[in-house]
């Protein structure tokens, strides 16, 4: 059972950066591509960006491009998302979510293990 809990949630200005990270509670979460995920209030689940197991191949939807990276650090069991850029259309509530990777997954489904969340909210 791979257990994840998000930190790094908060609040800022547009313009302004937050730093997320997914922390594991097993090791074998190294195996394990990693995706995070957003749900803003009346709106539905949405992929933002993922990365492979050895952290060489990442994805991410068009609306963050440029603006998030997503990184791996093996030694920490972290999954770290850089959120710069930030504008009022990213608040949401962000998940990271784990899966054996088969390649560049952004539906939510595709993820068995799941964190609780962390609320980032951004003001114009």
């Amino acid at each position: 059972q791979v257990q994840l809990v998000e930190s790094g949630g908060g609040s800022v200005q547009a313009g302004g950066s937050l730093r997320l990270s997914c922390a594991a509670s097993v090791r074998i979460f190294n195996s394990y591509g990693v995706g995070w995920f957003r749900q803003a209030p009346g709106k539905e689940r949405e992929f933002v960006a993922a990365v492979s197991w050895r952290g060489d191949s990442s994805s991410y939807v068009d609306s963050v491009k440029g603006r998030f990276t997503i990184s791996r650090d093996h030694a920490k069991n972290t999954v770290d998302l850089q959120m710069n850029s930030l504008k009022p259309e990213d608040t949401a509530v962000y998940y990271c979510a784990a899966t054996q990777w088969k390649g560049p997954m952004r539906d939510g489904g595709d993820y068995p293990y799941w964190g609780q969340g962390t609320q980032v909210t951004v003001s114009s």
